[in-house]
């Protein structure tokens, strides 16, 4: 089962920073994540979701290399490849993986301009060391669906610096 946990930050760049340290525990399979976005809102109250994959481009590249051999049958392996970038492109800009990106945009709206959070689903991790390496990144937990005492450990990392001692 997924879980998901959402932290606010009163800056963007925390949020990039505990997005580029999640991903080098998922490298370290210290956490097996789904999906992981920064989601910012700028001084004119717009707010832009940064998905860690660009899914217009995979489908793109996806694309080609299927219509590249599939036109490669038919004899026009240019066309072909043509033909399956678009597609993939289509594709891969009307897939939804992960986090919903109506919910995250709803979520967001009443931020601070200037502020950013972080949505993670993850399927699994180990939470003792995910919580040691995070205790740097200070930012308020909003939501999670992580269990009572699971959550508390979170936040006492999250919110408090780490006081008192978050693997108990």
């Amino acid at each position: 089962m997924s879980q998901l946990v959402v932290i606010e930050f009163p800056d963007e760049h925390t949020a990039f920073a505990m997005r580029a340290e999640l991903a080098k525990l998922q490298k370290e399979y210290l956490i097996e994540m789904k999906d992981v976005v920064v989601v910012t809102k700028d001084d004119q109250g717009k707010v832009k979701l940064h998905q860690a994959v660009n899914l217009t481009l995979t489908g793109a590249v996806g694309g080609s290399f299927w219509g590249m051999l599939i036109g490669m049958i038919f004899l026009n392996p240019l066309l072909g490849a043509a033909v399956g970038a678009g597609a993939g492109a289509l594709s891969g800009k009307l897939s939804d993986i992960g986090v919903d990106d109506k919910f995250m945009k709803e979520f967001s709206k009443d931020f601070t301009p200037g502020a950013s959070a972080l949505f993670v689903l993850f399927r699994k991790a180990t939470a003792d060391k995910v919580l040691d390496r995070l205790k740097d990144f200070k930012g308020k937990v909003l939501k999670t669906s992580l269990s009572i005492d699971e959550e508390e450990k979170l936040r006492q990392v999250i919110e408090r610096g780490g006081e008192g001692d978050a693997t108990s």
